[in-house]
């Protein structure tokens, strides 16, 4: 990878990963009571500091409107009372949930007499690179400080003042419990190149996690030093088996397309077997175009909705394998189970896969067969998600199978190591 081309720049990004560095020390042996302190504490900074939080928020919206955001991407940046409520909320889910540092997670005796055991620590440095979700700025950095980490956060230039903003309340939280400042630092400039400097401190930063589009996630994976985990693009499915009811689909169907869009765990394509096409597609189509939903479909789907008088497209070929992020889905008609693995294999993005059936042997060859970060059997895409999930907040959802794979959590942020106990013993 390059230099930097501003060598002030670097070096400030060198000064701001060697605090983290020393932050990260301190937060590793730092006792769980300190630590769920400051996160309570920063909770109730959040809540002190609503009125600036949202200022600096409706700030950022409109900067993005006026540059020709589109609504899906406004909603991702937008906060408000109900979600800023929703981040202590989580703050503090966050807080009462068991330290992972120090577990151990295995241990045996070998015929020499060594105890060998395997010890959960904190992984030491984490960059956070992300999107127009300013909210992920104080959770990303609860996970890091309950986990012993020091986090790095680097929200988009369209999020950067409600995530200055939302840092400033968190920073409340660390004083309170008298930890390091440098637990948890925004990146102060929206210049990209201070991003790509940060990545080339491999000896700093001991991972990189963007969230976001596909530019972003390929530059970091193109330019980093640093190990990176990526979340990447969430192609979710839903397939709808023979044996599958009118009303669970048109729920599922709608909760994962509708009601939030622009988020990675929303419906993008529709697979509905051959067999229950003319029972399902009619009703589940006419719901989804009533809220508002294009539908781009396959031959025989488009002809199953069109004699039904369900407003429908004919999909283009790039429309299978696509993330919309918007109120657009992509609607295939598959023969059957088979017909749905392959599809799921071949276009899906290994985030969110999900099947509607009543067939107890369908539903066990779908979760043995599909990869994904999570298999969904009878609910919505959406419920791949750290909270829903019992995880607290999460600080991403990993499509990426080494280390991690799904919803990023607390034991996610952690690595292990042996320790190795004897009497003496020597291998000669």
């Amino acid at each position: 990878m390059e230099a930097s081309a501003d060598p002030i720049l670097a070096g400030e990004m060198r000064a701001l990963a060697l605090a983290a560095r020393d932050a990260a020390r301190e937060l590793a042996r730092a006792p769980t009571a300190r630590k769920d302190a400051a996160l309570r504490a920063a909770a109730a900074a959040l809540r002190a500091r609503e009125p600036e939080i949202l200022a600096a928020s409706r700030a950022d919206v409109e900067a993005a409107r006026a540059a020709g955001q589109g609504a899906a991407y406004l909603d991702r940046l937008a906060l408000d009372p109900a979600r800023l409520a929703g981040v202590a909320r989580a703050l503090e889910e966050v807080a009462a949930l068991p330290d992972p540092v120090g577990e151990v997670t295995d241990s045996w005796r070998r015929p020499n007499g060594l105890a060998v055991r395997r010890v959960r620590i904190p992984l030491g440095v984490v960059l956070m690179i992300y999107e127009a979700r300013p909210a992920v700025t104080v959770e990303a950095a609860a996970l890091c400080v309950k986990s012993g980490n020091a986090a790095i956060l680097r929200p988009g230039s369209d999020a950067l003042r409600s995530s200055q903003a939302l840092a400033a309340a968190f920073a409340d939280g660390l004083a309170a419990a008298g930890l390091p400042p440098a637990s948890a630092q925004v990146v102060p400039t929206p210049d990209r190149e201070a991003t790509f400097a940060l990545l080339a401190l491999d000896d700093l930063v001991d991972l990189a996690i963007p969230r976001g589009g596909q530019s972003l996630i390929r530059a970091v994976a193109e330019r980093s030093r640093v190990p990176v985990l990526k979340h990447y693009m969430g192609v979710c499915h839903l397939f709808l088996d023979a044996s599958a009811d009118l009303e669970r689909a048109v729920a599922l169907a709608v909760d994962g397309k509708v009601r939030r869009p622009g988020v990675c765990n929303a419906l993008e394509c529709l697979l509905v077997h051959r067999d229950a096409a003319g029972a399902l597609l009619p009703g589940v189509g006419a719901a989804l175009a009533r809220a508002g939903v294009e539908l781009r479909c396959d031959p025989t789907a488009l002809t199953v909705l069109s004699r039904a008088g369900v407003p429908a497209i004919p999909a283009a070929p790039e429309d299978f394998g696509r993330e919309f992020l918007d109120l657009v889905l992509a609607v295939r008609v598959v023969p059957d189970l088979d017909g749905a693995l392959d599809h799921i294999a071949r276009y899906g993005s290994l985030h969110t896969e999900a099947i509607l059936t009543r067939d107890l042997a369908a539903a066990r060859r779908f979760e043995r067969e599909v990869t994904a970060s999570a298999v969904v059997i009878n609910a919505s895409t959406r419920f791949n998600d750290g909270g829903e999930l019992g995880l607290g907040a999460e600080i991403g959802i990993s499509t990426t199978k080494l280390h991690a794979f799904g919803p990023m959590g607390l034991a996610e942020l952690t690595t292990r190591k042996f320790v190795v106990e004897g009497d003496g013993q020597t291998r000669g």
